[in-house]
């Protein structure tokens, strides 16, 4: 790497939508090779087996969503798929335009080979192409094109679509070109009305991957301004407990914003935004991240007492309150453990069913 770093990787989930991002569960990630048995112990895990668990701590919580959202690294793994497909969860993963299959030598033999096949004539006649338009959170707008692809075994009118998105069809940029693959219908095919999950047109599962830049905003802010990685502890339990209050302080920044009065006009600050190749959206619209200062509304007495006075997010503050109960669930008691604990670390795991959240 060039530099001395602790090495501690972790696996998260984040739930998202165009208003607000938030932490879900995180679990740390070994290495086979770390552990007593390797490949061959039973605590190994691999990533993706990982990000399985956390959707089912995700629908256990009772997190409800759209769509699991997960990039290439996860959409192209079998276990992380088969996982979701089994358990009926629509998702939209992120492929690799590389992503290859067999194929007669005249035909086109990965996703970017298909799409560039494609007919565009430019805006005024983009042939294969439908107009798409994104909104970014400062008011700007674009406009990407998408089309979904007949590949291999995907197809509009197959169990799992392909779609492309990008913003030049002729050109296929790989910075602002994605390649999805979803279990969302086609809205015209022939039994769309009859799945559980609900069709999804190509502006649909645009949004919905968009949505994921969020967990790289979200890892930024965790790790650059709270202290994700600032601990001097080397148990598992103890990092484990550092992640967790910083999920919480993430989570209360949202509330703190929620609770407070809206600015002067006047005082208001063009956001960040998203931008297709880097994510760079504030958490915080209209107010500097670290701003301070005597304008800076007093924090609010009451956690658990918010009229709200307007239309917005509902209760946000459950989720710090159900990572702070965690925690102080698996901290070490200095007697036996209460019935409640023993109960709950009995019970059985839940199986998967539908949901939304993000990975990385």
């Amino acid at each position: 790497m060039g530099k001395v770093d602790n090495g501690i990787v972790a696996v998260s989930s984040l739930w998202a939508d165009e208003r607000m991002y938030y932490p879900l569960h995180v679990c740390p990630y070994t290495p086979a090779e770390r552990l007593p048995r390797g490949k061959r112990d039973p605590a190994s895990r691999t990533k993706p087996q990982l990000a399985v668990e956390l959707v089912d701590l995700a629908l256990e919580a009772g997190a409800s969503f759209r769509a699991v959202v997960a990039d290439c690294f996860y959409g192209e793994n079998a276990t992380f798929e088969g996982a979701l497909w089994e358990a009926g969860l629509p998702y939209v993963v992120g492929l690799k335009p590389s992503k290859g299959t067999w194929a007669r030598a005249d035909e086109a033999h990965t996703p970017a080979e298909t799409a560039h096949a494609l007919r565009w004539g430019g805006p005024g006649d983009p042939g294969d192409w439908t107009p798409v338009v994104r909104r970014f959170r400062d008011g700007r707008e674009e406009t990407w094109w998408a089309a979904d692809l007949t590949f291999a075994g995907y197809g509009p009118d197959r169990a799992v679509r392909l779609v492309v998105a990008t913003t030049d069809p002729a050109t296929l940029p790989v910075t602002s070109t994605w390649y999805l693959a979803t279990n969302l219908p086609h809205p015209e095919a022939p039994d769309a009305a009859d799945t559980p999950v609900g069709p999804a047109d190509l502006t649909e599962v645009v949004r919905l991957y968009g949505l994921r830049n969020w967990v790289e905003q979200g890892y930024k802010q965790l790790k650059q301004e709270l202290g994700w990685a600032d601990f001097m502890v080397r148990s598992d339990p103890a990092i484990r407990r550092h992640w967790y209050l910083v999920c919480c302080a993430f989570s209360f920044c949202w509330r703190a914003w929620f609770a407070a009065p809206d600015p002067p006009a006047d005082d208001l600050v063009p956001p960040d935004t998203v931008s297709p190749a880097a994510p760079t959206a504030t958490m915080v619209p209209g107010r500097g991240e670290n701003s301070g200062g005597a304008d800076q509304p007093e924090p609010p007495s009451l956690l658990d007492d918010d009229a709200p006075s307007r239309a917005r997010l509902a209760r946000p503050v459950d989720v710090p309150l159900a990572l702070l109960a965690r925690l102080v669930e698996r901290a070490p008691a200095p007697t036996a453990p209460s019935p409640s604990h023993v109960r709950r670390a009995g019970s059985p795991a839940r199986p998967l069913s539908p949901l939304l959240t993000n990975y990385r």
